[in-house]
């Protein structure tokens, strides 16, 4: 089992705090894992992505030339990824602020309004982990479980109350996401 994914927003966004959770998750389960940053010249309102790799083997490259699975939480990032994604791909977009459809009819495509859910539940800055949640219930790349625990390790000090709310939004893109596989 490989599994990439392309994370990608603006700065501020937590595309970074996702993919190193991630990578922390694939860690905590024993599995081989790669993290690869990039930013824009900006640290917020700039652009930022990485890629992350989980697998069961040794990984070659930790760069995703051609995505299997992207995040994609602006429409900059929409713009950028979409045309590189392989067929029967997944792409897990922030519809909130991407205000227009995939034109690609050979991916497949998970449209959350990530931002008013993350309002419900309290917190608007949860939106990164929404989509993760999401992301890892479709492709399984680890475990839910294990997700939240890397939390912990990120979330520290004052930031740990945001452990909680952090939990339920993982939760809350799973539930979304087998909602869209059709799974009860």
């Amino acid at each position: 089992m490989e599994k990439g994914v392309v994370i990608s927003g603006f700065g501020g966004q937590g595309v970074m705090l996702a993919g190193e959770l991630l990578a922390e998750a694939g860690k905590e389960e024993g599995k081989y894992v790669t993290f690869l940053p990039s930013y824009g010249p900006e640290m917020r309102g700039g652009t930022a992505n990485c890629h992350v790799i989980v697998s069961d083997t040794t990984i070659a490259s930790p760069i995703i030339g051609y995505p299997k699975a992207a995040i994609v939480l602006n429409l900059p990032s929409l713009d950028k990824y979409e045309p590189l994604m392989k067929k029967d791909g997944i792409i897990i977009i922030n519809k909130t602020l991407v205000p227009r459809e995939v034109k690609r009819d050979d991916v497949r495509v998970l449209q959350i309004d990530a931002q008013h859910v993350a309002e419900d539940l309290g917190n608007k800055k949860v939106v990164n982990m929404i989509l993760l949640g999401a992301y890892v219930e479709i492709e399984k790349p680890v475990k839910i479980e294990t997700l939240k625990n890397a939390l912990k390790s990120y979330l520290t000090g004052r930031k740990a109350e945001l452990i909680e709310v952090n939990e339920r939004a993982l939760e809350k893109g799973a539930e979304i996401a087998r909602d869209f596989m059709g799974v009860k």
